[in-house]
């Protein structure tokens, strides 16, 4: 029997018309196999909050563990309207029931996670993933952050699918090639997410740990801050249509770039300039990720991974201090009140935007899985 799936777009991203579209169907999603044993010797502690029903008077509910082409004279493209519509995914679930969620805590051996709806309403676009032991190598590790805009499906799917594929890529290459494998896993999720024919799409930053390296990459403005002997460190750059580079890019593709109300944006409607999904801007809005590669030495103490409702309010060195002192140097550190505190330090100074926070204790995680 097939399914309406519906949620209002309430992502800063888009500057949408008022068209409407009908209801796009799906069908029920078989059941997923079960999962692998988990290589954890206990599972996450996962905490979430239903959105209140408005009949109950709001109260929250508590739910247990669950080619650069040479550009000639041409006339400008016709602007690209996205329309306020509704949105069908698959009806398939990554960690927990994201849509109906107000907040997701999770606390895990080595990294904490803390998500908040924002406060335009509509569904939770954000996704988180974290794999301990991935591809049965207790030396590998893999960990994103992933902030949907047009709809939830692109986030949730490159959720459940891009450490599969990284992975996948990784077995087929040397060691020394490691860069190209993250970035065909990114050009895989994507083309499989465009195949799905869903709207909307994510930004994404992911943070794989393997024999002893830190491997960063993302896609849009998720951003990956290290936290190495106390100073801030970004380990990737925000893709946005205002860098030189990428608007170059795009106008070199035929493609344009508008300052809407302060705002640069691809073809006058999206903010980011690299994303997986965004098919109707699938020319010039690329999912080729930006890799960086490091050694895990003793002074680098944790990796902050967040979507941009955190860093679009407080700063590199602002969240590196505010972690710090609850997860550097004490007895039991507090990731997930660091998670907490960064995501209600957003909130205070007017952040309405789902706002996502993933704290990896680098020495931790590193220990555990020689």
């Amino acid at each position: 029997m097939p399914c309406a799936v519906a949620a209002v777009s309430t992502s800063p991203m888009f500057t949408p018309s008022p068209r409407k579209l009908s209801p796009i169907f799906c069908k029920p999603a078989a059941s997923p196999p079960p999962p692998p044993p988990s290589s954890l010797s206990s599972p996450p502690r996962l905490g979430i909050k239903h959105i209140g029903n408005p009949l109950s008077g709001g109260r929250d509910e508590e739910v247990g563990p669950s080619k650069v082409v040479t550009m000639m004279k041409r006339k400008r493209p016709a602007r690209i309207d996205i329309p306020a519509m509704n949105f069908g995914f698959d009806n398939e679930r990554t960690i927990s029931d994201f849509d109906r969620l107000d907040e997701v805590e999770v606390e895990g051996e080595g990294y904490s996670v803390y998500c908040k709806r924002g406060k335009r309403g509509g569904v939770m676009e954000d996704r988180y993933a974290a794999v301990l032991g991935s591809k049965g190598d207790s030396k590998q590790a893999f960990f994103g952050v992933f902030d949907g805009h047009g709809g939830a499906g692109a986030a949730e799917f490159a959720a459940k699918n891009l450490e599969k594929n990284v992975m996948n890529e990784m077995s087929k290459r040397s060691e020394v090639e490691i860069e190209k494998a993250v970035k065909e896993g990114y050009l895989t999720t994507d083309a499989e997410f465009l195949k799905k024919d869903i709207r909307g799409g994510t930004c994404c930053v992911t943070a794989l740990i393997h024999k002893g390296d830190l491997v960063v990459s993302n896609a849009g403005d998720c951003r990956a801050v290290m936290c190495r002997g106390g100073v801030a460190e970004a380990l990737t750059v925000d893709h946005r249509p205002s860098l030189n580079d990428e608007r170059e890019r795009i106008e070199n593709l035929g493609g344009y770039v508008d300052c809407c109300h302060g705002v640069w944006r691809v073809h006058g409607s999206l903010a980011v300039s690299r994303a997986i999904g965004d098919r109707h801007l699938k020319q010039w809005v690329i999912a080729e990720p930006a890799t960086k590669v490091l050694k895990i030495s003793p002074e680098c103490e944790f990796l902050i991974l967040a979507s941009d409702g955190l860093w679009d309010k407080v700063s590199n060195q602002e969240a590196v201090d505010v972690v710090r002192p609850l997860c550097t140097g004490v007895e039991k550190p507090e990731a997930f009140s660091a998670c907490k505190k960064l995501v209600d330090l957003s909130l205070a100074r007017g952040s309405a935007d789902d706002t996502s926070v993933m704290v990896i204790q680098l020495s931790q995680v590193l220990n555990q899985h020689k």
